[in-house]
């Protein structure tokens, strides 16, 4: 009899395993079945469906897109263009940059652009963080355990790949591919008009930071809307700008351009907020060719535009037409 027991309690339990593992099998087969039904998304634990993003040669694959952490200045102008309201945003020196407050209007505070807070990224329960290229690698590895970061490119020459990306990654690519077809055309437009205008002038673009005057080389900053879109000849002087460069006021007089565009922003020269007034009763300032002739054009969009972006070339190159054709 206990032999029988025995015998019942084996066949019993195999009975279950056998049960329970075809159970197991039957899951696995309704998700691959899932995945065959889906060119650009996987099925995941929760049942939702993942989104496979390739941007800059690289993968990212996102269980959802519900919740969008904006933590650069160039993913938050590409937001701005497309209508993408995001979950979080980052500040400087605790707001959002005055010609960004509408677009992140209803956004949380998730800190510095320099150092977001990811406690605070965590608890508004992240989808994806749309980071920086620049941020220091152990940022950019604290925000990766909190979830996905992609790190939009800081780099003038990007700025069509990361409108795509952001627009990809929301369902506006259309929108993005519009704005871009649309920039090209009004660009050749541009360049038309202005030929006459810069036919042999030195156009130039410097940066006040810290009391200092900045140029920059001719595919960064700003420069990529005045000489590759807008038809410019780049100055010999930027031939062998590498970075950021410091000249001096007496510098600046040798290159003597004829069109000047000059950005100053107080929150970058809060020791010394008097850089541009200054500069202006400078007579050596008053030497300069574009400053003689009233071809000096200051903050022709927000000093606080990152300059290589889709946000600021839009508005660049209508500031542009708009002051170079009274």
């Amino acid at each position: 009899m206990k032999k029988f027991a025995v015998w019942m309690c084996t066949l019993l339990s195999a009975s279950l395993l056998l049960t329970a593992c075809g159970e197991k099998v039957q899951e696995v087969d309704s998700s691959a079945q899932k995945n065959t039904n889906a060119s650009t998304q996987t099925s995941v634990s929760d049942g939702e469906s993942a989104k496979t993003i390739t941007y800059l040669d690289k993968t990212y694959k996102l269980a959802k897109t519900d919740h969008i952490i904006i933590a650069s200045l160039e993913a938050m102008e590409d937001a701005a263009v497309l209508g993408v309201k995001p979950t979080g945003a980052v500040t400087s020196g605790g707001k959002f940059p005055e010609f960004m407050e509408k677009a992140m209007e209803g956004a949380t505070d998730v800190g510095d652009r320099m150092q977001p807070s990811a406690e605070t990224i965590l608890k508004l329960k992240a989808d994806v963080i749309l980071g920086s290229s620049k941020f220091r690698p152990a940022v950019a590895d604290q925000l990766g355990k909190v979830a996905p970061m992609i790190p939009v490119s800081h780099i003038s020459t990007n700025w069509e790949a990361n409108l795509l990306m952001l627009g990809e990654l929301t369902g506006k690519e259309a929108k993005a591919k519009e704005i871009l077809n649309k920039y090209k055309q009004d660009t050749e437009a541009a360049q038309q008009k202005l030929k006459p205008i810069w036919e042999n002038k030195k156009v130039l673009m410097v940066r006040i930071r810290t009391g200092n005057l900045y140029v920059y080389p001719a595919d960064v900053y700003f420069n990529p809307s005045l000489y590759a879109d807008l038809g410019a000849k780049v100055p010999e002087e930027l031939n062998t700008v590498k970075a950021q460069e410091a000249v001096s006021l007496e510098k600046l007089a040798d290159m003597n351009p004829d069109y000047l565009f000059v950005q100053f922003s107080e929150g970058e020269n809060k020791d010394q907020p008097q850089a541009l007034a200054d500069l202006e009763k400078n007579p050596i300032w008053s030497s300069i060719n574009a400053v003689k002739n009233g071809k000096t054009f200051v903050n022709i969009v927000d000093p606080n535009a990152q300059g290589g972006t889709s946000w600021s070339k839009l508005a660049f190159l209508e500031a542009v037409m708009n002051r170079l054709s009274q």
